[in-house]
């Protein structure tokens, strides 16, 4: 067990459109954002679990499952709204009524239900062992990635005119969303919650599931369901 003190944040506002009320839809049997709660507060380094939100359900099913509830405004509520603006507040929110101030942050997207507990612990792990400032989850990726410029398709990460078999590219990772971690300096001081020294934390491609539309629910749902045996 290390020294520092580690902050987990989820930010879930109440507004959602691909999904209706996203953030606290049954997912495996318990609202969506229980799962993150839960895997945070089972994390071995994790001392704190904060819930950033505008939504009166939201903030019970969160009390309810063990973490504190920090009231967002709700100029940093709407769609548009980044992330980072939703954890400085809490930041500074937990600084000024309690005097609060963790060593690092880490930043759980409750979209990503499928990650486990030792994700977070072996993400945090990561960057104490390589003294990172800053660490991202990803997962890895074999794809050939187009982009259209001025109209015209070009390859990004191969030249199509001299393909490689997929084996002897060079092993590229996708960011996934799932897990952050970062100094609390970090984020205050640069805005961002990537910064300074970055490492990767590398998750399996099953557990890095995103949760946006309800076809990925449905998909979630089923990996979920194959890893139990439900």
């Amino acid at each position: 067990m290390n020294s520092h003190s580690f902050l987990t944040l989820i930010p879930a506002r109440g507004g959602s459109k691909g999904i209706p009320r996203k953030n606290v839809c049954l997912f495996a049997g318990k609202p969506l954002i229980v799962h993150s709660i839960e895997q945070a507060s089972a994390s071995r380094h994790v001392t704190r679990v904060a819930v950033s939100t505008d939504d009166d359900e939201i903030a019970e099913v969160s009390f309810a499952s063990g973490a504190t509830v920090v009231w967002r405004p709700a100029d940093i509520s709407g769609d548009t709204a980044s992330s980072e603006s939703a954890l400085i507040h809490a930041l500074r929110d937990l600084e000024v009524n309690e005097g609060y101030r963790p060593d690092f942050v880490v930043f759980l997207q409750c979209t990503s239900p499928l990650r486990k507990a030792d994700d977070i612990d072996a993400a945090i792990g990561k960057l104490l062992d390589q003294q990172a400032d800053s660490l991202l989850s990803v997962s890895p990726s074999h794809r050939f990635l187009w982009a259209d410029v001025n109209g015209q398709a070009t390859s990004l990460n191969y030249d199509y005119r001299n393909r490689p078999r997929r084996q002897d590219m060079p092993q590229q990772y996708v960011e996934n969303g799932s897990i952050y971690v970062f100094r609390r300096e970090i984020l205050l001081e640069g805005g961002n919650r990537l910064g300074g020294k970055v490492a990767m934390h590398v998750m399996d491609e099953d557990a890095s599931w995103d949760i946006d539309t309800p076809f990925d629910l449905r998909i979630a749902e089923m990996l979920m369901n194959e890893r139990t045996g439900a």
